[in-house]
């Protein structure tokens, strides 16, 4: 590219930026929900929520300019100007269990921003910065964006392991879920195979807090179970038909220990299912936008947050399917299969102890 070009492109990134902060703020303050009951001039947004009318229609006016909120005719009086909020961005912002449900992907951002000092403070020191220094915006970021796939694909993803799916469907059978956040993924697994008992793991106390109550909150205390707990000792009772981790591998500070921990606690004919970012084969520059996505969350998120765990392995988001083939070989496998699951974000993997 040249100069002008970048120059341009800092342009169009710095107004993206803007936009998605103004965004998170709409989520934060409940402004979206305000206007799902219907269109709302300035004055009636600032009732509705509390806000300032000043500040209420800049944020409707900005909101109109980037394309997310749609205004009436333009009249004298602008906080006489009533603005709507489209159905498909109600979907994308507010439903969460949709597949599109992006509402908590803004805050998630902007959490990534507010701790920048203390990743740069890392960059210089070799240290990390521990998950819970990024506070609720990431946790709720992750575990939202996630659960609508995990409640829509996850009875999928198992059908890719016939034998596992037929022990999880006649039951009595049990999962263990490592790394398992907000227990979303546990939630889904509990619902979609009714005769299997799921129990989650996870180093973040205000995560495994949470899981609780959803699981609780769904009905579903009695078969799942969640531990503040290292996935490579997760201090659980086995034998186990499936232990899964979806999207948290790359995470784990020493992931070779954490498969041969899971190899232990498989019963008999037992499997490992492994969800993690669907990257490409090996580094090519530039990268696409996928490949962009991940190494945005590795130098900001993922990779400060497993050096201090004290890394045995650092892998960062970008976890090449070569990685994970030497994982398994490393804690013992004799078999790690790549399964045909389509998926826009995620790479499947089956691992067998022999």
């Amino acid at each position: 590219m040249t100069a002008e070009q970048i120059t341009e492109r800092m342009l169009a990134d710095a107004v993206s930026t803007m936009e998605m902060m103004s965004t998170a703020l709409g989520v934060r303050l409940g402004l979206y929900e305000a206007l799902a009951g219907g269109p709302l001039d300035a004055r009636g947004l600032a009732d509705k929520t509390g806000i300032h009318p000043r500040y209420a229609r800049e944020w409707l006016e900005q909101q109109a300019a980037s394309g997310l909120l749609t205004a009436a005719a333009d009249e004298e009086d602008p906080y006489a100007r009533a603005f709507a909020l489209p159905d498909d961005v109600r979907e994308t912002l507010l439903d969460t269990d949709s597949v599109n449900y992006a509402g908590v992907l803004p805050g998630l951002v902007v959490s990534l921003a507010e701790i920048l000092p203390q990743v740069a403070e890392a960059y210089g020191t070799g240290d990390g910065v521990p998950y819970a220094a990024y506070g609720p915006g990431t946790r709720h970021g992750i575990g939202g964006m996630n659960r609508p796939g995990f409640r829509a694909g996850i009875a999928d993803w198992v059908a890719a392991l016939p034998d596992i799916e037929a022990r999880l469907s006649s039951g009595p059978a049990r999962v263990l879920d490592l790394g398992c956040g907000t227990g979303w993924s546990s939630i889904a697994l509990a619902e979609a195979f009714p005769a299997a008992g799921v129990h989650g793991v996870d180093m973040d106390e205000a995560s495994v807090a949470e899981a609780s109550e959803h699981a609780a909150d769904h009905g579903l205390a009695d078969r799942v179970t969640f531990a503040c707990a290292d996935a490579a000792e997760p201090g659980a009772t086995g034998p186990y038909d499936l232990v899964c981790t979806f999207e948290a591998l790359h995470d784990m500070a020493d992931p070779v220990a954490v498969l041969r921990s899971a190899r232990e606690f498989l019963a008999p004919g037992g499997a490992v299912l492994i969800g993690d970012e669907k990257v490409a084969e090996r580094f090519t520059a530039p990268g696409d936008l996928l490949e962009r996505l991940n190494y945005g969350f590795s130098v900001l998120h993922c990779l400060p947050a497993t050096r201090a765990e004290g890394a045995a392995v650092e892998a960062g988001t970008v976890l090449r399917p070569g990685t994970v083939r030497s994982y398994a070989a490393a804690a013992g496998y004799g078999g790690c299969t790549e399964l045909p699951i389509d998926h826009d974000l995620w790479r499947f993997y089956r691992l067998d102890p022999s």
